[in-house]
């Protein structure tokens, strides 16, 4: 994305409404999904619906849920939510209706890690469950749990399906499939993890295709009318600098069947949503999906922050970084991507897209790590 002087009031552009996939959305403004931890074996708590609902009073047009199970070997942890089972759906029915009396739409994001665990990235593993990914590689060369059998894949497939059922019937406005950081279907898109010699490997296009079929399973079962929304992204939480694809023309082999399988927006995840995809052009990966896949794209990545969110692990405060603001609303309003999203200015402030909209930027609270470590 090639940076010009900010746009005198972002917020202007920022307030646009916007249609997607036939949801009204009030603004351009999205909270992006942060995983909490806080719902125990799986169920989301009064406190979960309480936390959604002051950012959707707080203003965002958007709210896409942290990450949620669609079978138990997809889980992260035990207290990551889950999208299934009575007792998880009717702690979901509550958050949604919570950010629906204040005005905003809200999708639930599926998340199945795949060939992956929390001990990978120093953190304690709270389930014991047989790990499955492509090929039974969590990294390049890393081997974790073992490759999925054609009958595991097709009953992954259905649980997504069901999952999204299920969060329709909770009264969710869509669904976003987590297909991005290295989790199960970013391990097929990867050459690196995915060496299969069937039908779900080899070329990039071929490789796209696990994701193509959870779009039209979770379609097929859910609604056609009901959006999906697919969360991409280059890197992997075990390789910063990982590409999936290493050119504009791969990216547009990957995306194409991605697109035909009926993805109603894509939701563009990079460690700064300005950054250019690929060298010898400013272009921004968001802009290059938009482009290419003629679809609505969600950018995000570092929104008023100083430094990104894997290299802020060390410290302890981010500083606001304002001109970002700017170069979000001039995105959008020269057709790069469609909508801004924010993950940890929306931790650090509740009201963050009210401030933003009503010129008030530069009173918000900057991002500390305490954020993290309770629902506020």
């Amino acid at each position: 994305m090639q940076m010009h002087a900010p746009l005198t009031d972002p917020a202007t552009i920022l307030a646009r409404p916007l249609t997607l996939a036939g949801l009204a959305l009030r603004n351009r403004l999205v909270m992006a999904p942060m995983t909490r931890e806080a719902a125990p074996d799986g169920v989301p708590t009064a406190e979960m619906a309480a936390y959604y609902a002051r950012r959707a009073e707080g203003g965002a047009g958007l709210l896409i849920t942290e990450g949620a199970a669609p079978n138990e070997e997809g889980r992260f942890g035990r207290d990551v939510p889950r999208l299934y089972g009575t007792d998880a759906l009717k702690g979901w029915e509550r958050v949604v209706a919570g950010v629906h009396a204040q005005g905003a739409a809200i999708v639930a994001q599926v998340w199945h890690v795949g060939a992956f665990t929390p001990s990978l990235v120093g953190m304690t593993d709270t389930l014991e469950v047989t790990r499955l990914g492509p090929s039974g590689l969590a990294g390049p060369g890393r081997a974790l749990g073992r490759a999925m059998t054609g009958a595991e894949i097709a009953r992954t497939i259905a649980d997504y399906a069901k999952a999204a059922r299920a969060a329709r019937e909770a009264g969710f406005d869509g669904i976003e499939i987590h297909a991005a950081h290295g989790y199960l279907p970013d391990q097929f898109f990867h050459a690196a993890t995915n060496r299969r010699a069937d039908g779900y490997g080899g070329t990039l296009a071929q490789r796209a295709r696990f994701a193509a079929e959870l779009v039209m399973a979770c379609k097929e079962k859910a609604g056609a009318d009901f959006p999906v929304i697919l969360r991409i992204s280059q890197w992997k939480q075990l390789d910063y600098a990982a590409r999936v694809a290493e050119s504009p023309e791969e990216l547009a082999s990957w995306l194409a069947p991605l697109v035909a399988a009926g993805t109603d927006a894509f939701h563009v995840s990079t460690r700064r949503f300005w950054d250019p995809a690929f060298p010898g052009n400013e272009t921004s990966l968001a802009a290059f999906v938009r482009r290419l896949s003629n679809r609505p794209v969600i950018a995000v990545g570092s929104l008023l922050m100083d430094i990104d969110f894997k290299a802020a692990r060390g410290k302890q405060h981010a500083a606001l970084a304002p001109a970002t603001l700017g170069w979000a609303a001039e995105g959008i309003e020269r057709g790069e991507f469609d909508l801004i999203a924010s993950g940890r200015g929306h931790l650090a402030n509740a009201d963050l897209a009210a401030r933003i909209l009503s010129g008030g930027a530069a009173t918000l609270a900057a991002y500390d790590r305490r954020h993290l470590e309770r629902l506020t």
